[in-house]
């Protein structure tokens, strides 16, 4: 932030408590949403044609855990580097790396189709979607910590509630435009993704420098771990991240949508499309709502109600048969996911420093990544072994069972009264 804006934000008594007062914001919002709206397409998209080509669930599963990897393998690097260096100039390095991916993945299936002398075999998709994930890797935890230098405290859980909204619009309409263009042609999805991170990428080149602290520690391996180190020592936000950890990784179910909407529920590439939006449905009016009226009262047990009936609406989904109640399911499991979503998001961001809030970022992305890659992947282990059927009942009855043991495990936070 520059200096006339830190004086303008400063002040907590008069500085606006709502989040899109501020131009960077603005600008930051604007690039997270044609960001996240393109991996909704390129998502469906890849989703569909590897299904549609091998039958074979298990590498549905393969599809988030390549992603997944280079957040793994990176974690202690893509926290330092977002407190290290610019996090705009990060976010849109990283963004750039995704939009090459998309149109490596449309010239990938154009000579596949074609079958120009590459043969048969579509390891190359993994390939570039392991690409696809690195960028993710490092654009997660500058995404994350740079919404915190961009607004004063007093608006951050506007902010959070706006970004959820943004990411949960893309969650709706994405999907359903990605299905609709691949409709039109399987080329027509990468195209128009490639176009939207471009976008994003111009969109976080206009965002204003901002002020960021820095630790000023030398780099090692100890600095390195200062993001774990912090949330080994605060229960309230371990008990949060790792809440979402094994409720998510349990609860995965978006990997098996393409199994869904061609065996199960004979939907077609639109109708998956649907299914993946309706989560997305329930989450936008559940952002929406928190916008205006946030959680003010009882976070922790609101958190822990939304992963109870995440993991009940994921169980009903897979005993479904028909489309009109499986879509249902879908829009509260995404509604009630927000709710825990807002909780753990904002709690973690306000609880962290600002000079570490990159590097717990970075390990709070990898948590979420193994949620719901990894989950992914167990989904599509498990379907492949025992049928989709059973792995996404077995899920959903695992979620909540983790909501009831880690009531146990961490009662401050289950008794946590406020966020901020």
């Amino acid at each position: 932030m520059s200096e006339s804006e830190s004086e303008s934000v400063g002040a907590a008594d008069t500085a606006p408590k709502s989040a899109f007062a501020y131009r960077a914001f603005v600008l930051y919002w604007l690039a997270r949403f044609f960001n996240s709206f393109a991996i909704q397409i390129v998502s469906v998209a890849v989703g569909w044609q590897i299904y549609d080509e091998t039958r074979n669930p298990f590498l549905l599963g393969m599809v988030g855990l390549v992603q997944f990897a280079p957040a793994l393998l990176f974690v202690l690097a893509t926290g330092a580097v977002a407190d290290r260096y610019d996090r705009r100039v990060v976010m849109g390095l990283c963004i750039a790396l995704e939009a090459i991916c998309a149109a490596s993945l449309g010239v990938f299936w154009v000579l596949h189709t074609a079958e120009v002398d590459i043969g048969h075999p579509i390891w190359p998709v993994f390939v570039i979607l392991t690409l696809f994930g690195l960028a993710r890797a490092f654009l997660t935890p500058s995404l994350q910590a740079l919404a915190a230098n961009l607004v004063p405290r007093e608006a951050f859980a506007n902010a959070v509630a706006w970004n959820s909204s943004a990411m949960q619009a893309s969650f709706t309409i994405g999907p359903a435009i990605g299905g609709l263009l691949y409709g039109i042609s399987f080329q027509v999805p990468y195209i128009v993704a490639f176009a939207m991170f471009c976008v994003a990428m111009v969109l976080s080149a206009l965002i204003p420098r901002t002020s960021q602290r820095s630790s000023g520690e030398k780099r090692s391996v100890e600095t390195m771990l200062a993001g774990v180190r912090y949330i080994r020592s605060n229960p309230v936000v371990l008990g949060a991240i790792t809440l979402d950890l094994f409720a998510v990784l349990l609860g995965g179910v978006m990997a098996l949508l393409p199994v869904f909407a061609r065996d199960i529920l004979d939907a077609g590439p639109m109708g998956l499309g649907l299914l993946r939006s309706a989560a997305g449905v329930g989450a936008l009016l559940t952002a929406i709502y928190l916008v205006r009226n946030p959680i003010r009262n009882h976070a922790g047990r609101i958190m822990f109600a939304g992963v109870a009936v995440y993991g009940l609406s994921i169980a009903v989904f897979g005993l479904s048969t028909t489309l009109w109640l499986s879509i249902p399911m879908l829009f509260l499991m995404g509604a009630a996911d927000m709710l825990s979503v807002n909780v753990r998001a904002t709690l973690i961001q306000l609880a962290t420093p600002d000079d570490v809030r990159g590097r717990v970022s970075a390990v709070n992305s990898v948590f979420i990544g193994a949620s719901n890659e990894v989950g992914e992947f167990r989904a599509g282990t498990m379907a492949a072994l025992v049928g989709a059927v059973p792995a996404v009942v077995i899920g959903g009855a695992g979620a909540i069972g983790i909501a009831a043991l880690w009531a146990r495990l961490f009662p401050d936070l289950y008794n946590k009264q406020k966020v901020t």
